[in-house]
């Protein structure tokens, strides 16, 4: 399969269209918006259904996607008016006809307390804990807006500083997906690999909100788990 992965583009996607380059799945990972206005989200649903030459377009919302959480019936019409994108919130997408032989990917939002943004809650609470332990052990790819704890979540100015979250990092060493994608910490952009999972953190924007950090795309074998990166 091949696979691009985007997140935090902030109102700012129409700048990263040129650097799409067409495949089997797109993937972003929340923070399509600034505060989550409808408007912005229309804009941004448009744009990604829009968006020629991937078979599947799949996204979750992030910590400034209000809309998503605050007026979530509302939102999910606009959604779903576009047929050609999926909106993943603690479910699953499977691509493929034979089960055996699905891509299966699970998206969710969610991430420790931030300021009192979207999606936040207690880093070490009961809730946040029963959000990752709904990621089924069987699933391929694992979409969340933030990063797991030690992978991909420091910033420039302390890279001693993990910002991740410590209970989807337990969660990902049960499920073990073959990939986790992530977006959140702007300067954790990059990629990593334990033996077991691949990590990205492909946020484009940089902490200045300006798209300075291409979009991440590669080569996948789901059998293998191997990867090769392309330009």
């Amino acid at each position: 399969m091949k696979i691009t992965f985007i997140s935090d583009t902030h109102t700012k996607h129409k700048q990263v269209t040129s650097s799409l380059p067409g495949g089997d799945l797109l993937i972003h990972a929340g923070d399509l918006s600034s505060m989550g206005y409808k408007h912005e989200i229309q804009q941004f649903c448009k744009w990604f259904n829009s968006i020629e030459g991937y078979n599947h377009k799949a996204f979750i919302a992030g910590n400034h996607d209000w809309g998503f959480q605050d007026n979530h019936e509302q939102i999910m019409e606009v959604v779903n008016s576009y047929k050609d994108i999926d909106y993943l919130q603690d479910d699953m997408l499977m691509i493929g006809e034979d089960y055996d032989k699905m891509v299966k990917i699970w998206g969710s939002p969610w991430q420790p307390e931030f300021y009192n943004w979207a999606f936040n809650l207690p880093r070490q609470g009961d809730e946040l804990k029963e959000k990752w332990n709904m990621i089924p052990t069987d699933i391929d790819i694992l979409i969340t807006h933030g990063p797991s704890w030690g992978n991909l979540d420091t910033v420039k100015f302390n890279p001693t500083f993990n910002l991740g979250c410590e209970l989807l990092a337990e969660r990902i060493k049960v499920v073990k997906p073959k990939i986790h994608v992530c977006g959140h910490i702007h300067t954790g952009y990059g990629y990593k690999f334990d033996g077991d999972t691949h990590y990205f953190n492909a946020a484009v924007l940089d902490e200045q909100y300006n798209f300075t950090q291409k979009p991440l795309t590669v080569n996948w074998n789901p059998k293998t788990n191997e990867i090769e990166f392309l330009d």
